[in-house]
């Protein structure tokens, strides 16, 4: 089984970037089902990215005081 690559930055502005593009073509919204996927696709790694994000922060404590890690680096 081949490994999943992490979505980073550039992948949810693209998966946006389609999206917005979807939305501009075709003129109807609630029929398209693969801009419901689009969108689906999009918030599921927005959810990805503020659990690690909060599971970090939590992991961190009281120490605040640190400069917090990039995305990429701790994925």
């Amino acid at each position: 089984m081949a490994k999943r690559k992490k979505l980073s930055e550039e992948d949810i502005a693209r998966l946006k970037k389609k999206i917005t593009e979807r939305k501009a073509k075709t003129g109807k919204v609630l029929g398209d089902a693969a801009l419901r996927t689009l969108r689906k696709r999009l918030k599921r790694e927005q959810r990805k990215r503020r659990a690690l994000a909060q599971r970090l922060a939590h992991a961190q404590g009281k120490k605040k005081e640190a400069p917090p890690q990039p995305a990429a680096a701790a994925g």
